[in-house]
């Protein structure tokens, strides 16, 4: 695709993902402000009946605190730009602004994926390794992991920055891109440039793929190491009690990553902007909305510290 005369590397990008929708955008407003307030409360919740209780002091909860404000700000990168665009006739946003919500979007996004990956280390540690699992998985460790997933985050949507800043998009007469996305996603960003994006593809395929499949690997092998063990286990109620400590995680992880292999890891040809469209806002919306309600519901321990804090309250008041 050649670039016309009128190309630009700053244009103002039109998201125009629910401009087609044939639900009211008054509905889609209340919706998305529904999800959008419910996901702040319940990650909220967590981080302080995580950060408040001390039976909740230990290593999968420290990551699991991690995780919840790793999906706040997931969630608060798209969500309430798209209130706004959802209420107003002119979904508008310059490139300055829309290449900083791809930056934050990648950041945390990969993190994400990157904390559930380490959150499958402490279970193998926690199941296969019980004796050791306090002097591995200590404090320490697990702060160290969780900055090693934010730097390994940041240069990776460094890179990928970098290869948009040269990208040319031929605006309309009004001096607007239309992008057929609700945020300024990788893929449709990449559709609607008029540059040569061979380079961005294999940087998808190569440097992002290793990257999905690094912290894919070690979930998988961690759990077949985790089945095995389970297997040996001689009652049956202590299989029960290892099982459940896992089943939260591995909703999320299959959650995760199937709607992240989807979206960015399919050939166009294979991905209609529809399908784009809905595994993208489950991913950004969905998946940080259900991360503390699975934590929380199937816990016994967080379902404990937040009956111990209800009953708090009452004696408080």
């Amino acid at each position: 695709m050649s670039c016309a005369p009128n190309a630009s590397h700053s244009p103002v990008f039109l998201l125009l993902g629910f401009s087609r929708s044939s639900i009211p955008h008054s509905l889609l407003f209340l919706l998305f402000l529904a999800i959008y307030l419910t996901t702040i409360l319940g990650n909220v919740t967590l981080v302080l009946l995580i950060s408040r209780d001390s039976r909740l002091h230990s290593p999968m909860y420290y990551l699991l605190r991690g995780l919840s404000i790793i999906d706040l700000g997931l969630s608060t990168v798209t969500l309430p730009q798209l209130l706004v665009h959802l209420a107003s006739d002119y979904p508008a946003i310059p490139a300055a602004r829309c290449l900083a919500q791809f930056f934050f979007f990648y950041a945390f996004g990969v993190t994400d994926t990157l904390v559930i990956a380490v959150m499958a280390l402490d279970r193998y540690v926690a199941i296969c390794d019980p004796l050791h699992y306090a002097l591995v998985m200590n404090r320490q460790r697990c702060a160290c992991l969780l900055a090693l997933s934010w730097a390994v985050s940041i240069v990776h949507t460094m890179l990928h920055v970098g290869l948009l800043l040269p990208l040319y998009w031929t605006a309309d007469a009004r001096g607007h891109v239309h992008i057929p996305h609700f945020f300024c996603d990788h893929r449709p960003l990449l559709r609607a440039s008029c540059s040569d994006i061979h380079s961005n593809e294999l940087a998808i395929f190569l440097e992002g793929g290793f990257l999905m499949l690094g912290p894919c690997a070690l979930i998988v092998l961690s759990y077949v190491r985790i089945g095995a063990t389970i297997l040996r286990l001689p009652s049956a109620a202590g299989r029960r009690r290892a099982v459940s400590t896992c089943g939260s995680h591995l909703t999320m992880v299959g959650f995760l990553y199937g709607t992240i292999i989807w979206v960015y890891f399919q050939p166009p040809s294979q991905n209609s902007r529809d399908q784009d469209m809905v595994a993208a806002v489950m991913y950004t919306t969905i998946t940080p909305l259900a991360n503390p309600f699975v934590y929380s519901l199937r816990n016994k321990d967080v379902k404990g510290a937040l009956c111990r804090l209800h009953r708090q309250g009452r004696v408080e008041s």
